[in-house]
């Protein structure tokens, strides 16, 4: 069983680094945004369609419930999220 992560800026920086390389397996070239602010953590490419994603995590058992900003909706950013414990990513169907 993986060490649980309680620094919440590490946990952030290891979940982008697990969602990139779960992308590469899905066959998505990745381009991660070089700040640590914004909408925005990454462009997914695969098949010439370019996807924006927002990475958001969790280090508990608790529910998810991540939903996108306003800003995030009409730049139609996707979610995806990481379970520190499980260290599996997913992403997030939005119903708003």
């Amino acid at each position: 069983m993986p060490k649980p992560i309680t620094d919440s800026n590490r946990l952030g920086d290891i979940a982008e680094h697990y969602v990139v390389t779960w992308l590469w397996d899905e066959g998505y070239e990745v381009f991660k945004n070089a700040g640590c602010t914004g909408a925005i953590d990454m462009i997914a490419v695969k098949n010439g369609v370019p996807v924006f994603i927002d990475v958001k995590s969790k280090g508990s058992d608790l529910g998810w419930g991540h939903k996108r900003t306003e800003e995030q909706k009409k730049l139609r950013v996707q979610l995806i999220e990481f379970n520190a414990k499980t260290r599996k990513c997913r992403w997030v169907e939005h119903n708003e």
